[in-house]
Formats: C-alpha cells, sequence, structure tokens
C-alpha cells in the first residue's frame, strides 16, 4: 500500500519502484556510469548490474558495453532509453497525482450540486473550507438532482449536494444539512397574492409552472400535490428556476419554490404553505466506497457546518 506520507517529491522514486528497467536506462543514460547511476536510485550496484544484463537478454542484444572505467548505453540501449524517458515522465506524473490524490491538503474533489444551490450556498462553503485547506483543488459540476446521483454512482462526482435525498436507499450514504422553505410563487395580481399562507389544494385549479423530471424540486412538488390530494395541471416545464419565476411574473401561472434569495421577483409574491413546506438539503455518496482523503475531509467540514435551526444558507461560512 502507498505510503500516506508522501510527498509530490516522491514521485521519481516511485515511478522507479514501479518501472525498475526504465527507470535503470534512464539513470544509466544520465550518469555514464554503473555506480552513480545505482547511488541516483538506492539500488545496489550489482543489482543494477544484474537488471541490465537480464534485459539485454531479454532484447536479444546489449543494451550497455563498458568504456574504460564507465559505461555507455548501445545503440538499443539509447533506443530503450529514450522511450524510458518519455515514459518514465509520463509515469511520474501519474505518480505525483496519485500521491497528491491521498494527501487531505493537497488532493482534488469533484463536488456536485444542483443549480439551485450554487450562487448562495455553495460558495461560502467552499470559501471556509479553503481558508483551512487551501491546497485542495476542486471540479464542480453543476446539474439535476438525478443527474447528480448518477454521476456519484459513476465515479465521476465524488460528493454530491442534492434535495431531496435517496430515502432508505441502501445504496447511498446520505447526510442532511440544512431545511430549506417551500413558498408558493403567484403573480401579484393573482386572486391569493394578498394572503398571509395558503393551503397547497386551494392552488388545485391553476396552472403550474415546474422544473423538468428529474430535477428535486419537481419529485417535492409532486408529493406535496399528492399529498394534497390533487394532480398538478402543468402549462411550462423549465430547467432553470429564475426562468420559473420569470413565467409566473408573466401571469401564465403559479409555482412552488424556496424563497427567492433577495426577496420575491418582481411581478411576484411568496405565500407561505400551511402546513408548512420545506425541502431538506444534504450530502449523498455511494454506501461502502472508500472516499480518498481529501474528499473525507471536505465531507467532514461540510457536516460540522450542518444546522435545522432555520437560519439562511450563510450558515456554512
Amino acid at each position: 500500500m502507498m505510503n500516506q506520507s508522501a510527498v509530490p517529491d516522491d514521485a521519481p522514486q516511485l515511478a522507479a519502484h514501479l518501472a525498475p528497467a526504465l527507470a535503470l536506462l534512464r539513470a544509466v543514460a544520465t550518469e555514464g556510469h554503473l555506480t552513480r547511476a545505482a547511488e541516483s536510485l538506492g539500488v545496489p550496484q550489482p543489482t543494477v548490474s544484474r537488471m541490465l544484463a537480464k534485459l539485454g537478454d531479454r532484447l536479444g542484444t546489449p543494451v550497455i558495453v563498458r568504456q574504460g572505467r564507465g559505461i555507455h548505453l548501445t545503440r538499443a540501449g539509447a533506443l530503450l532509453a529514450e522511450a524510458a524517458e518519455d515514459a518514465m515522465r509520463g509515469l511520474e506524473a501519474g505518480c505525483r497525482a496519485v500521491i497528491e490524490e491521498v494527501d487531505p491538503d493537497r488532493g482534488h474533489v469533484t463536488f456536485g450540486f444542483q443549480h439551485t444551490m450554487g450562487s448562495t450556498l455553495v460558495p461560502p462553503l467552499l470559501r471556509g473550507f479553503r481558508d483551512e485547506h487551501p491546497h485542495v483543488r476542486f471540479g464542480l459540476v453543476q446539474g439535476p438532482r438525478d443527474a447528480m446521483l448518477t454521476r456519484a454512482w459513476s465515479g465521476e462526482v465524488d460528493l454530491c449536494l442534492i434535495s431531496p435525498l435517496p430515502d432508505r436507499d441502501p445504496r447511498w450514504e446520505t447526510a442532511p444539512l440544512w431545511e430549506e422553505p417551500l413558498v408558493s410563487v403567484l403573480f401579484t395580481r393573482h386572486r391569493l397574492a394578498r394572503r398571509s399562507k395558503l393551503r397547497l389544494a386551494e392552488l388545485a385549479g391553476d396552472d403550474f409552472v415546474a422544473t423538468r423530471p428529474g430535477y428535486g424540486l419537481r419529485q417535492i412538488f409532486a408529493g406535496l400535490a399528492e399529498r394534497a390530494g390533487f394532480e398538478p395541471r402543468l402549462a411550462f416545464e423549465s430547467e432553470e428556476v429564475d426562468t420559473v419565476r420569470g413565467l409566473v411574473a408573466a401571469g401564465l401561472g403559479v409555482a412552488l419554490l424556496p424563497p427567492g434569495d433577495n426577496g420575491p421577483a418582481p411581478g411576484t409574491v411568496e405565500v407561505p404553505l400551511e402546513p408548512p413546506a420545506h425541502r431538506t438539503i444534504g450530502l449523498a455518496w455511494p454506501a461502502g466506497r472508500t472516499l480518498p482523503p481529501a474528499v473525507r475531509t471536505f465531507r467532514d467540514f461540510t457536516l460540522s457546518r450542518r444546522n435545522f435551526n432555520g437560519n439562511r444558507r450563510s450558515d456554512f461560512h
């Protein structure tokens, strides 16, 4: 097993361990002397001699010849050493990437999240983490809830921030983080626009604007409507919540959404539901999968900032 305390400078030695014959040829080409080549690799000189002799036997031609007190590569050895240089350079880069990957302070995290979480929740979360772990690198992936789960399952995404979380599904590990209220979003001249609260069933006869199937808000909305006892009449489906708000502002339907970050969009009002509705935002990752150290560190940092006290998402700073 690789030593997790290794640092990126160990990459040449790790590559030499994985491809000793290539490393020997490159060292001999560089040093022009068996002893110095052996010392540069931390290998006894007799071992170097035996390995090069065996390599020549396998090739059917020597790879080195002695010249006075030194050695030089044969034409076959030089050709192979040239190829070894390219191969070792690539192998060392790969080893360096692996060493960084298993370093909790220098690894890489691919973090997936839904579009509705990208403007206010994710940036302060990442800023707080990078304050403590400035060398961890991130790849950020946005998309619908179901797409994030699919990409996490395939290994393209390490952790995903979604809502709703998979419910009692043994394939997934989940960690709820925060509860966000949901409100009815109405055109300013809607018949119920001046209400202080309303029951979702009171909108049963309205046209609805919703996100597409596969989006978390669509799944939550469908469940709430079913519990309210009606089948919603969908007039428009969109991939963007801002578009949903715009369609409501144009008087083309009503919607069920989280409150706007800066208050209701122009042309709309937000009326709380009775009984209150919310969505639970949390992390999900495949059960039983070993997370790289940097991913575990980011997960634990995020969990340390969870809360359910109704505060706004700035609590993730």
